[in-house]
């Protein structure tokens, strides 16, 4: 357990304990089923932590340069790289980086792929399908919403893949259980599998939640060695990002004042919603508050959450409490590792939080502190 007297305020801390759990378990999924499993930098990219990882996953996937420099210097391996869009300017940065890209339309490809050929490296080039088979209920998360940009849909792929290409990536889920998966694949199939025969890998991008406590493993294993089973040639690939990271840290703040307005007292917090927990808005969600009950209880302390930016919305709530809030005490917000760091802005210059690791032997390594400088770097 974290021991939180150790700990500065504001503070995202992860564990290294529950971070080896779930790399444990993908590894098993990934040996049990036969499949390749890649870290996706767009839910966790925290590198100092890479180390670790690389004793059970070596290879990532990147939508960026700079994700793809990233698992380049600090994966130690080249990148599988998407990217909604390349340029003529980044391009080259792409080849330099990655061992894998995957283009998100056919005119993409057309563009890009004499610089590949020119450039004399062994790149696997894929083009991205859309099944259009929503399984994500939140529209900001579904890639298969009508008119969507990402992919390329059946209609407009033919019965043949152009010279160049040898693989094909797909991304439906997010957080999704295997049972989504098994029935995007069978759309996948229908709409795609007349072109499996022409290539060589299959990836089924990220949102397999397989760490969560609720998700059948053994499903997902059988799953995918029946897809294998189908097709043997194939190297099916799966590139899960928040399943890498899901509940393995917290984000440690603090009350610095208590305010009420009509009856609504509001716990004022040294981090913000909007800057270091964005996915709250967004999604939205509610966060898990440790020792706070989720929902208001009657007749116990009861109070909102709000954020130190100036936004208007920057608040969430509410949480009871078995005895009322102070100022200095502590509120440590559940899960907030994946997709937080990553995220997170430096929105109104509000203090950004630390980065730390709680070691497997109980000390707490501090990866990064923010100050003035960080902020003034990235406005200039």
């Amino acid at each position: 357990m974290i021991d939180f007297t150790k700990i500065p305020s504001p503070c995202y801390v992860m564990e290294e304990r529950l971070l080896r759990r779930n790399l444990e378990l993908i590894r098993a999924v990934q040996d049990r089923a036969g499949v390749s499993i890649i870290l996706a930098f767009k839910a966790f990219a925290l590198w100092k932590s890479f180390p670790i990882i690389r004793e059970y996953i070596g290879y990532s996937t990147a939508s960026s340069v700079a994700e793809a420099q990233l698992a380049f210097e600090e994966m130690g391996s080249p990148a599988h790289t998407y990217a909604p869009v390349y340029t003529e300017e980044e391009f080259p940065l792409f080849l330099k980086y990655s061992s894998h890209i995957t283009f998100n339309s056919l005119s993409q490809f057309e563009r890009f792929y004499p610089m590949v050929k020119a450039s004399g490296k062994d790149i696997a080039c894929g083009l991205r399908i859309n099944p259009e088979f929503p399984v994500v209920d939140t529209d900001l998360y579904n890639p298969s919403a009508p008119g969507s940009r990402l992919g390329i849909t059946s209609d407009k792929i033919g019965e043949n893949l152009p010279e160049g290409i040898t693989g094909l990536h797909l991304h439906n889920l997010c957080e999704n259980n295997s049972y989504d998966l098994e029935r995007t694949l069978e759309v996948v199939e229908q709409k795609f599998g007349h072109l499996f025969g022409q290539i060589q890998w299959l990836n089924l991008g990220g949102g397999h939640l397989m760490t969560h406590k609720d998700y059948d493993t053994d499903h997902l294993v059988s799953l995918l060695k029946a897809l294998k089973a189908r097709y043997p040639h194939l190297e099916i690939i799966l590139e899960p990002g928040s399943a890498f990271a899901w509940e393995t840290g917290v984000l440690v703040s603090t009350v610095a004042d208590i305010v009420e307005n009509h009856g609504v007292k509001t716990a004022m917090l040294n981090v913000s919603f909007a800057c270091h927990m964005p996915d709250c808005l967004e999604m939205p969600y509610k966060p898990r508050i440790r020792g706070a009950y989720q929902e208001p209880v009657a007749g116990k302390p009861t109070y909102r959450m709000g954020g130190n930016s100036c936004l208007s919305g920057d608040f969430m709530g509410d949480w009871s409490f078995d005895k009322p809030l102070q100022v200095g005490d502590r509120i440590i917000f559940e899960d907030m590792i994946h997709y937080t760091l990553v995220k997170s802005t430096l929105f109104n210059g509000v203090t950004h939080p630390s980065i730390g690791l709680w070691t497997l032997d109980g000390r707490f390594e501090l990866y990064r502190r923010f100050g003035y400088e960080d902020y003034k770097s990235r406005m200039s």
